[in-house]
């Protein structure tokens, strides 16, 4: 009995780690490449085996629907462009040293003249493999072949098998990228409520800068989600998350820009008044608490925008609003705070003021009215070229149904005057 309690938990596990996206695409790659092999044995011609159909089924099996059918087609037109060049070599020269030079060259200008992008090299690869072979008419369609039955393998595999979204990967970097902005707030605001160096201002304002390393690659993991949202049947409201992840990223970045500038006003504030404190005791412990408060909202509003379910975004909306109502409290009794301060010892109150203006606008940022806002000029941009480009193609459509409509008239016309 007690090993029968037992097994429902690993199973569990293990069932989880199988739905997992990496998991997924890994099983989708290797059942694609393998039938693609299993159909060109017994389609293709070629005598060795046809190890290009799993090729172009494993790369033309991408990680979402939308760079699956666009890779394919750009696969499939980079064998058959090599295909071609390597055919009008072997008429006109054969394979030597100088043929071979030629045919490198000339393959990467048609790659780049038929705009396969990442598959540039492809066209010069095929060229070669075919070039390289004695029947090069029989090797040249068997490749092209091959190629259509990798691609249309490809294909057919996330139309079965659809492929995984990327929308929790994405919501988890992006929480990363709003943690590590929430330690870099707690550790300045910890600095300035006491005697800060020069040397570890100027190591926070490093830590500031290397958020960009962090953002990019955010943004690399956010545009594979919006990728696998696009064309996949298995979601609804695809736009939306779209929307409300981006909207997120960019309010992040703003955020990271802001403290930035933040580490840079520490920076010359430490170095001006060295060895002395950045600020009077009571303003550093003020500032400190504002500092710990914005770093809890900014990861308030990260669980915000990657909450999906209405009942959990309402809690998150509602934490998000009290944190900011909070940090607003704490910021104007800061700047009564630094007021006072200025009135005291006018040194360096620019920077003063500086700390203040960055406190707002990281406050500002946040605020869910001013989120609202973004979202709904968002939807509207979305909604409005959405119906460009609908218009656009209504406008094609009646202009072709124009065109058949007149030539079908004037056929009528002229077989009328051959009767009569």
């Amino acid at each position: 009995m007690r090993v029968a309690r037992e097994w429902p938990a690993p199973l569990v596990r293990m069932a989880r780690r199988c739905r997992q996206p990496l998991v997924v695409q890994a099983l989708r790659s290797t059942a694609a490449a393998t039938i693609a092999y299993v159909l060109a044995l017994h389609l293709s011609p070629e005598d060795a085996p046809p190890l290009t159909a799993p090729l172009t089924a494993l790369l033309v099996v991408q990680v979402t629907l939308y760079a699956t059918l666009t890779n394919g087609i750009r696969r499939v037109n980079s064998v058959v462009a090599g295909v071609l060049v390597a055919i009008a070599f072997s008429l006109l020269v054969g394979l030597t040293w100088w043929s071979l030079a030629l045919l490198i060259v000339a393959s990467l200008a048609v790659g780049h003249l038929v705009r396969v992008d990442e598959y540039v090299p492809e066209v010069a690869i095929s060229a070669m493999l075919v070039l390289g072979v004695t029947a090069v008419g029989d090797t040249a369609w068997a490749r092209v072949l091959e190629t259509l039955i990798g691609a249309v393998v490809g294909l057919a595999i996330n139309v079965l098998l659809p492929p995984p979204v990327w929308v929790g990967e994405a919501g988890q970097s992006l929480e990363g990228l709003a943690r590590r902005l929430r330690q870099l707030l707690l550790r300045i605001g910890e600095e300035a409520a006491g005697r800060t160096p020069h040397a570890r201002a100027a190591a926070r304002l490093h830590e500031a800068r290397r958020l960009d390393h962090d953002i990019v690659g955010v943004d690399a993991d956010l545009r594979q989600a919006e990728d696998s949202l696009r064309l996949n049947p298995r979601v609804r409201e695809g736009l939306l998350y779209r929307i409300v992840l981006r909207t997120g990223l960019d309010t992040l970045e703003i955020c990271a820009v802001v403290l930035r500038v933040l580490a840079r006003t520490f920076t010359d504030l430490a170095k001006a008044r060295e060895p002395e404190p950045l600020f009077p005791k009571e303003t550093g412990a003020v500032l400190e608490q504002l500092l710990s408060e914005i770093a809890d909202a900014v990861v308030s509003f990260a669980v915000l925008v990657t909450t999906h379910v209405s009942v959990s975004a309402e809690s998150a909306e509602a934490r998000l609003t009290t944190e900011l109502r909070q940090a607003g409290a704490t910021r104007d009794k800061l700047a009564a705070l630094l007021l006072d301060d200025v009135r005291e010892d006018a040194e360096q109150w620019q920077l003063r003021g500086a700390v203040l203006t960055e406190v707002n606008r990281l406050l500002d940022e946040m605020d869910t009215e001013h989120r609202s806002r973004r979202l709904l000029e968002e939807l509207d941009r979305c909604a409005t070229e959405q119906r460009e480009r609908l218009a656009w193609l209504r406008e094609r459509r009646r202009l072709l149904r124009r065109k058949w409509l007149g030539g079908l008239r004037r056929n009528r016309a002229a077989a009328g005057r051959r009767s009569s």
